[in-house]
């Protein structure tokens, strides 16, 4: 490419929830105030009439793109239509509101997204056997353990030079099922860097002619299904004050979500209801519950953190097709507020 010249690859979400994106070439690109506003047909794409069909985009958070050179950038944006009014599937300005009005909190997330690595000829997750069962996948090594390794690896790679923040990858309980974990991240920061993160899987195991499933339960039956576990800690919870431990700080979190728990429910990802049958790993859908290190609960307070008597709880309610701005911003607007 001629030099100086920088393709800047513009992302948002469709109409559908879907990822969209539209490169443009561009100069002197370094810092997000430099890239601009822009624009696309949003009746392709399920935003807008055709008659009336512009929606914009505008620029809210700038990656690298690890794809093809660092030069280059990613950019996630908010819809708007061209009165300015907000897209109705773009969450992002409320939970941005949210985090600004609680910002003295700090409130900070660690998001544990599973997804399912499918094979496009039989719609399987790769390495599916009929009549296995679920056991030896998880963290699993070797050929008949784990599949798919090639586009775990090569994504952890690509997030790291993005500049996202990621923290860890797995190996999940079903075969073809993987985890990668996004965080710390302090406020509007997490529900960034997870959708740039989803992004960046589909575009590489697009190279390897391989799905990526973010449904919550695509294989029925006796399986694990997929979530988006997220990990909320305050200032308060991690330190706790001159009069209070941090664990007192959460435990009047998990009352204040007790209370809330139908309203998290209806925003916390599609067919969540499938997975969460208090089997598996999960908590039973339309009950609340809680424990200590225990994975069959609503929220979980890990051993060390129970210990410490301070540090995070884990809300292990959320889907893994869950907008992240939906459930971060949910959860301090209830714990806060």
């Amino acid at each position: 490419m001629e030099s100086g010249k920088q393709c800047v690859e513009y992302i948002w979400l469709g109409g559908k929830d879907e990822f969209r994106s539209k490169t443009r070439i561009l100069e002197n690109i370094e810092e997000l105030k430099d890239v601009p506003i822009w624009n696309f047909d949003g009746s392709s794409t399920l935003q807008a009439s055709g008659e009336d069909s512009e929606i914009i985009i505008k620029p809210v958070s700038l990656f690298h793109n690890p794809l093809i050179g660092k030069n280059h950038k990613l950019v996630l944006c908010d819809t708007y239509t061209p009165t300015d009014k907000i897209c109705k599937n773009n969450h992002r300005p409320w939970a941005l509101k949210i985090m600004n009005k609680h910002k003295i909190h700090e409130p900070m997330f660690g998001l544990e997204q599973e997804y399912f690595l499918i094979n496009p000829y039989d719609g399987k997750p790769l390495g599916f056997i009929e009549n296995q069962s679920q056991g030896q996948f998880y963290c699993g090594v070797g050929t008949y353990n784990t599949f798919g390794n090639i586009i775990v690896e090569e994504h952890m790679h690509a997030c790291l030079e993005a500049g996202i923040q990621l923290s860890g990858i797995n190996a999940e309980v079903a075969p073809g099922q993987w985890e990668f974990q996004v965080g710390p991240c302090i406020g509007i920061d997490a529900g960034d860097h997870l959708l740039m993160a989803r992004y960046l899987l589909i575009k590489i195991a697009q190279k390897y002619n391989t799905i990526v499933c973010f449904e919550p339960k695509p294989l029925k039956g006796e399986w694990n299904g997929s979530g988006c576990h997220t990990n909320f800690s305050t200032k308060n919870m991690r330190n706790g004050t001159k009069r209070k431990k941090g664990i007192k700080f959460i435990y009047e979190a998990i009352n204040k979500l007790s209370k809330k728990h139908k309203e998290h429910m209806e925003v916390y990802g599609h067919g969540n209801e499938e997975r969460m049958t208090g089997k598996h790993e999960t908590a039973s859908y339309d009950t609340f519950s809680t424990g200590i290190a225990n994975r069959g609960a609503s929220i979980r307070i890990g051993n060390m953190n129970y210990k410490n008597k301070k540090g995070y709880f884990e809300d292990r309610r959320p889907s893994s097709n869950c907008n992240p701005y939906l459930v971060t911003g949910k959860l301090v607007d209830t714990i806060l507020n």
